[in-house]
């Protein structure tokens, strides 16, 4: 069955995102630098914010459950910047097995990146995280602009027929998992992708593999992501 994409849009254009909730005064409350050198925005969160992350159905995981620290992306599937973090993290996760990920979907870049974003969701409900963490970097992987339709071939290639995946991706579930992703990474003032939460704090912009690796080093010695 092809894609519908006037039932994509439609339901991607109805998604209601609330005001940010954190005010939009990323600075550099502690002081760290990207892979370059540069100053990379960060700011401490509200932890009855960042504790609801984990509630969050259809976020995608690698690493064991028991881990002391998670990292969670919150990414485009059309934004450049989340293609070079999409590699770094399938690094990180090979790199650094005691390491927890969780892929949390922010598509606020165009009703494409929506339509994309709710058949990786379909893919996690059907196949699990380990599917679900394979089809985000492959996907990533592809040339040109990503639509639900090159993401339904995708599915496709990873064994679920493309109605089967299209059905699961235009279900209230789905629609409800993204909504309160989006719903999250709105009230954190994540206005970034990728962005980037390590325990209480939010991280705009993707720093490099390298500056993440330190951060969560900085988090397993002092529960922050640079220690004094």
């Amino acid at each position: 069955m092809p894609l519908s994409r006037r039932r994509f849009l439609a339901s991607s254009l109805g998604l209601a995102v609330a005001s940010p909730a954190v005010a939009q005064s990323y600075g550099q409350f502690f002081k760290v630098e990207n892979d370059e050198g540069r100053p990379v925005a960060n700011m401490r969160l509200p932890g009855e914010i960042t504790g609801q992350i984990q509630e969050l159905r259809g976020v995608t995981y690698v690493g064991p459950r028991e881990a002391e620290v998670t990292l969670y992306e919150f990414f485009d599937y059309n934004c450049p910047y989340c293609r070079k973090a999409a590699a770094d993290m399938t690094a990180l996760a090979g790199s650094d097995p005691a390491l927890r990920i969780g892929l949390v979907h922010n598509p606020i870049l165009s009703p494409m990146s929506a339509q994309a974003a709710k058949v990786s969701l379909a893919v996690q409900r059907k196949l699990g995280s380990a599917a679900a963490f394979t089809f985000y970097g492959q996907l990533l992987a592809t040339r040109g602009q990503i639509d639900g339709n090159k993401a339904l071939d995708l599915g496709a290639k990873l064994g679920v027929p493309r109605s089967e995946l299209e059905e699961i991706a235009d279900s209230d579930a789905v629609r409800e998992a993204m909504r309160a992703h989006m719903h999250i990474a709105a009230n954190l003032g994540l206005t970034a992708t990728p962005s980037y939460v390590l325990g209480n704090t939010g991280v705009l912009g993707h720093p490099g593999v390298k500056s993440l690796a330190k951060m969560i080093a900085a988090m397993r010695r002092c529960d922050q992501i640079a220690c004094g």
